[in-house]
Parts: C-alpha cells; structure tokens; sequence
C-alpha cells in the first residue's frame, strides 16, 4: 500500500495514496465508527479549489483527497517526484469500497442524483455483491437546503444505521455537502462524482487506453458536448498553465489562498 501523506497540487492538498490504502482508510474509520471526509479530485476539483479560496479551505480540511484524473497524478510527480501507479478515481473507490464493506458487514448510504440512477445503482451493486447492506439512498433536490432541510438529513441517514455515506452530487457541490454534514453525521462521507452514473450505466466508462493516457475528458466531452465544454475546453489549458506556474516557481505568483467560509450552505 502507498499512503505519503498530501503534496500541493495549485495549493489544494492531494493524498499520495493507491486504491488500496484509500480504500482501507474509508473502512478503518467506518469500523471505529470515526468521522472522515474523503474525495476523489480530477482537473476540475482541482481547479475549483485554485480559482476559489473558499473552497480552497474546505478541500483542505478533507481527510481524504484522492489523484482522480492522470493528470493529477502526473501532477504529483511533475511537482512532487512522487510516483503512483495509478489514479485513484470515484467510480474505482466506490466500487471498492462496497466490496469491502460487504465483506465486514458494513452499511453504505447513497446520497444524490435522481431516483431512477439511484435504484439502477444500488439494483447493480447488490447483483456485483450480494452481501452489501444497503442502509438507504436518498435522491437530491438539485438545489440548496435550508438548515431545516440539512438538518432532517442528517436524522434520516443516522437512522438508517448507515456506516459509510457516499455523496454524488457533483464537484464542488459534493464537497461542499461533506464538509458541511460531517459534524452532523461523524462517519465517513466519500464524494465520487459520476460514480453513481457509471454504476448505474446511465454513463459509459472510456476504454482504458484512453484512461491510462489522459484521455477520458475528450471520451466525456464527445458524451456530452452542451454540458462539458467550458470545463475541459476552457479549465484543461489553464490548469496546464498553473501547473507550470506552480513548477517554475513563478515570482509573484502564489498558490492555495483561503478564505473560511462566511456562511454554511448546503447542497441537496
């Protein structure tokens, strides 16, 4: 197992760490019933926490920050010289995760996207591990909570007996759901992105050569053009820029301002 602590990629915190040693994180916490907060971090989440101090605070308060994406992890070496042999991503992690937790008994939680990707998922995921507990699932609202809301939320996955909650609400919106749940819930919350949509096959997963090269954002970008484009076609070359910023050490130019947030705000 790899697990070296985080190194900064544009001032956010990113775990070096394999599949393994996150995976063993997430259940060591979830058996000592112990809060932790963990996400998957692609360009994208990256870069929210690099253009924004507030959200730049709250990724590095994450226990957990995985390489989701080749090119954090290339980051990782480029800045670093820390080499993995591999990413680390949200539809990985959750798979993983799940498979584990069946084996120590352990209850999971999904929270977020739609009812119908929610009951595909957790329908794949007790076909792929018939011993897994599934405590609940609870779709999103695809706006922000009021504290009410959050805080029946809350109730609701601590009565279900729930061990550990994944969250697929998106970047940053997953994040911000952690950060803000995690004093209300004291278990571990994983944010997994599109995990949710590629469990439940409402989205294909790109041929691995296509993965191992870096190139998955072009295999999402042609899936869905409308929805996609700014952040690859516009994020993608700017973190490339910073990321050469952050390598030459640029005078002038600093990297992981914060800002602690003014107000709580939830995502549901």
């Amino acid at each position: 197992m790899i697990d070296r602590g985080k190194r900064s990629v544009l001032g956010v915190g990113v775990n070096v760490i394999d599949l393994e040693a996150a995976v063993s994180r997430i259940i060591g916490a979830a058996q000592a019933r112990q809060p932790l907060t963990a996400t998957a971090l692609a360009v994208h989440g990256v870069m929210t926490g690099a253009l924004d101090p507030e959200h730049c605070f709250r990724l590095n308060r994450m226990d957990l920050a995985t390489p989701d994406g080749q090119p954090v992890r290339w980051a990782l070496r480029l800045l670093h010289g820390e080499r993995l042999p591999d990413r680390v991503s949200g539809p990985e992690l959750m798979p993983a995760v799940c498979a584990r937790a069946a084996e120590e008994g352990l209850g999971v939680f999904f929270f977020g996207s739609s009812a119908e990707t929610l009951r595909a998922l957790t329908g794949n995921l007790t076909r792929a591990f018939p011993r897994l507990k599934i405590a609940g699932a609870e779709p999103s609202k695809f706006r922000q909570v009021t504290p009410e809301e959050a805080a029946a939320i809350d109730q609701r996955i601590r009565a279900s007996g729930a061990d550990i909650v994944f969250v697929g609400l998106g970047c940053p919106r997953q994040e911000v759901f952690a950060f803000e749940h995690a004093s209300g819930l004291e278990l571990p919350l994983v944010a997994v992105g599109a995990a949710f949509d590629f469990g439940a096959g409402t989205l294909s997963k790109a041929p691995r050569w296509m993965e191992r090269g870096g190139l998955e954002w072009l295999f999402r970008l042609i899936q869905e053009p409308r929805r996609l484009w700014r952040r690859y076609l516009l994020l993608n070359p700017l973190y490339c820029a910073m990321i050469g910023a952050q390598l030459l050490r640029l005078p002038g130019i600093r990297f992981g301002r914060e800002r602690r947030p003014d107000t709580s705000f939830n995502f549901g």
